[in-house]
């Protein structure tokens, strides 16, 4: 026999079904199944489709076949809402096709790392899911613009959409998604390496409600793209431009004239920016919590300062490789109005003109996490002790490299620090 005779068990008796259906609507799936083992009364219960309307099984189990996915979505039907086949290799175009017929209430659907799958899952998407509203689609690499021109024609409840690192996509393909998905709220376009300042101007002129924008390395954008999705988007509140080179000071001056709800801004590696630039945001987006400054080599300590004074609720700052911050910047930062009980993490990697003093300037922070400080040569072991007695759970992150001999008197041979040859 599958099950024990526990059918007529207490709790079966004491509480009903309706309860015990409650209860088991809040299991993950992996309890579920186990429950499901326990008798025949209970497998009914744990196995009713109104418990199977969110599932996830990134922690359960990531190397499922397709028919799996069939055979979840022949259970849940139209009870299931949310489903994660996240980094599932195995689940390819005809399982989700199957899955999009049957479950055709989604809502959010997340297929990021399915590498099988191609345009094909998106044409079944928009034949039969029409209530999707966030879909991930993140490195799957054989979306083209085709996914998107399906997308926009069958889901017009778009809300999210994630297709990073899905570098086939064009402007075409913006161009169609926005037309029919106006009502756009985040959109990842990270790694899409082929999209030029006209997709963007699309998104600027169809998309006000965007909140979100991820366009990490996407090499060919400049200023013109840039600002139109700030004249066109004034709820922007994340942008993410880190790697695009290309921009300059006039994006963080629209960004201060357009989008005064923002609140995190990464800009990594955007070696144009200046402190004109930060002054213009800092004095108009009051709201900043998270700045991502990493290789922004221009700046210097002016930068902290309108930061200091205009940014009450600053969180995390980046300013690993600005090489021109000093001390002085650091003062005003630890004196500013963040600074007691909002900033959380700083990161000040490969900053030499950082010391000791910049760790003093920080003891007052009483939020702060962690701090990052990898190659900063002027910082001492006991500076960072010093720091710990004030703020003793704050995770320090420093490395020190052995200091390299001067080369001996009158001698010709070079010499090498122990942690390589001595020759």
């Amino acid at each position: 026999q599958m099950f024990s005779n526990n059918d007529e068990a207490v709790i079966n008796k004491k509480l009903p079904k309706e309860l015990l259906l409650r209860i088991f609507s809040f299991l993950d799936v992996v309890t579920l199944c186990r429950c499901a083992q326990v008798s025949r009364a209970w497998n009914v219960l744990a196995l009713d489709g109104s418990n199977w309307q969110r599932i996830d099984l990134f922690d359960f189990q990531r190397d499922i076949e397709g028919r799996v996915v069939e055979n979840i979505s022949k259970r849940c039907g139209g009870f299931l809402r949310k489903l994660s086949l996240r980094g599932c290799l195995g689940v390819g175009d005809n399982a989700l096709r199957t899955f999009a017929q049957n479950c055709r209430n989604i809502e959010v659907l997340n297929l990021n790392g399915c590498t099988k799958i191609t345009d094909a899952t998106c044409t079944s998407l928009s034949k039969f899911c029409s209530k999707l509203r966030h879909l991930d689609l993140a490195s799957c690499t054989s979306i083209t613009n085709l996914s998107l021109k399906a997308l926009s024609e069958g889901c017009p409840l778009l809300e999210q959409l994630i297709i990073s690192w899905c570098d086939q996509v064009t402007k075409d393909g913006i161009q169609a998604l926005v037309r029919g998905c106006g009502g756009l709220k985040a959109l990842s376009l990270k790694g899409c390496t082929q999209l030029e300042d006209e997709a963007l101007k699309y998104i600027g002129a169809h998309c006000p409600e965007l909140v979100t924008l991820n366009l990490q390395t996407c090499l060919q954008i400049t200023d013109d793209g840039l600002i139109t999705i700030c004249r066109g988007c004034h709820k922007l509140q994340s942008l993410c431009a880190s790697g695009c080179s290309n921009i300059t000071d006039a994006i963080l001056n629209a960004l201060g004239q357009n989008c005064p709800r923002l609140r995190i801004l990464e800009v990594a590696r955007c070696s144009q920016l200046t402190d004109v630039g930060f002054t213009t945001l800092a004095r108009n987006c009051h709201e900043l919590e998270k700045m991502d400054l990493e290789e922004c080599v221009q700046i210097t300590d002016s930068t902290l300062i309108q930061l200091s004074i205009h940014c009450p609720r600053l969180q995390v700052l980046s300013l690993s490789h600005c090489e021109l911050i000093t001390d002085d910047g650091i003062r005003h930062l630890g004196n500013g109005a963040c600074a007691h009980d909002r900033l959380e993490v700083i990161e000040l990697d490969n900053c030499p003109l950082i010391t000791d003093a910049s760790l003093e300037h920080l003891k007052s922070c009483h939020s702060l996490e962690r701090i990052e400080l990898y190659d900063c040569q002027q910082i001492t072991r006991a500076g960072i002790k010093r720091l710990r007695t004030h703020l003793p759970n704050i995770k320090v992150h420093a490395y020190f490299a052995p200091v390299t001999p001067p080369p001996s008197v009158g001698g010709s041979r070079q010499r090498f620090c122990r942690c390589c040859i001595i020759l």
